[in-house]
């Protein structure tokens, strides 16, 4: 089981929490050549009826990275009342540190995985990151490259035949336009994508952000696309992957940021943060993904040491927020080039072994790691 105060404890002092005030946006410098992490985990004392949802709208942050920040806490209703009335004193963690995309710091770079964009301005050493509502099940948002092709303030809605067939189905007939107002499920703006029926836009709904709900197009707050509006010319580059494992360095350490796999079996795509249900064989398969996902990446050769100690936990709490789990061989940008090789304390997996995933978990040369 991975209980909630030892989570709380890590948190305290690898990412300097801090109590801290409502932000109006996620902006943070560009770390120097070599650095892959922004911002601080923040703590905040609970209030009483304030929903995960509702801090989410005032802190930048999407449902499910709250529900993954803070397992064992009533999404709902965080704050509980004891018998005599008194509140309950509850911490609530804000996942305000980042380990910046994998690739290139261009443009728009929305990561599936964490239901999170990062813009990178042109010219301007700084990234500005919002949590997105993404595809749900039979309605995926895509991956790959495209552009924004268009921007369009107050837009109308034409729903496409599929769209309207579905919500004939559910006896929620559609009309053949939806007008601009606070009913069209667009918003108040929307970027149109290169990538043909796919787009960026607001909502009218009050739920859904950081949540697969969407019809494959990328859901904002509406606050968070009208600012984007401001800052993202036609022409940008838009690049979608879909990563729930990133790796980036700081100040000569590796940290690990672990988002739990998109899960479409049930059409939620919503995080689950409680992990009680979970046996040592779940969690060895969730470490031996995360060894596939390094073996994926060739690039990475003798430049990383990982400690399997403070990696497995992170691997398997899936808190989406960045945990040391080793050290740098060499200053080379981890994230900027998605990821290396992987160095053990005692093993090294050479460039030309081919080794199954689980059998690494138990180490190949027997060392007992």
């Amino acid at each position: 089981m991975l209980s909630r105060l030892p989570a709380v404890t890590r948190y305290l002092s690898v990412a300097a929490l801090c109590v801290a005030g409502p932000v109006s946006a996620l902006e943070f410098p560009l770390p120097p050549p070599g650095e892959d992490v922004v911002g601080e985990v923040q703590v905040i004392k609970g209030k009483y009826e304030d929903s995960f949802a509702d801090l989410g709208n005032q802190y930048e942050l999407g449902y499910s990275e709250m529900i993954a920040a803070n397992p064992g806490v009533d999404a709902w209703l965080p704050v509980k009342k004891n018998p005599d009335g008194t509140l309950v004193d509850t911490n609530i963690v804000l996942p305000t540190q980042f380990i910046l995309p994998p690739g290139k710091r261009e443009g728009i770079v929305i990561n599936l995985a964490e239901y999170r964009l990062y813009y990178f301005p042109k010219d301007q050493d700084k990234v500005y990151t919002f949590p997105l509502g993404i595809g749900r099940e039979g309605w995926g948002s895509p991956l790959g490259f495209t552009k924004v092709t268009a921007k369009t303030p107050n837009p109308t809605w034409t729903p496409p035949a599929s769209i309207k067939a579905e919500h004939a189905r559910n006896g929620d007939p559609l009309p053949n336009v939806v007008p601009a107002g606070p009913d069209n499920p667009l918003g108040p703006f929307k970027f149109t994508l290169g990538m043909p029926g796919y787009l960026i836009h607001g909502s009218n709904a009050k739920f859904g952000i950081g949540t697969g709900t969407s019809h494959g197009c990328f859901r904002m707050l509406n606050k968070n696309v009208l600012e984007m509006a401001q800052m993202v010319p036609v022409g940008t580059p838009v690049r979608i992957i879909n990563e729930p494992y990133k790796l980036g360095l700081s100040g000569g350490k590796v940290y690990l940021e672990v988002h739990e796999p998109l899960n479409v079996k049930d059409g939620s795509l919503v995080a689950v943060s409680d992990k009680s249900h979970l046996t040592p064989e779940d969690l060895q398969n969730k470490y031996a993904g995360f060894i596939n996902f390094l073996l994926k990446h060739k690039d990475l050769e003798n430049s990383i040491q990982i400690d399997k100690d403070k990696a497995f936990p992170v691997v398997g709490a899936e808190t989406g927020i960045p945990e040391e789990i080793g050290v740098a061989n060499s200053a080379e940008p981890v994230g900027q080039l998605a990821s290396r090789w992987i160095t053990c304390s005692k093993f090294t997996l050479k460039k030309t072994a081919t080794v199954n995933a689980l059998a690494v978990f138990y180490c190949p040369l027997s060392c007992g790691q």
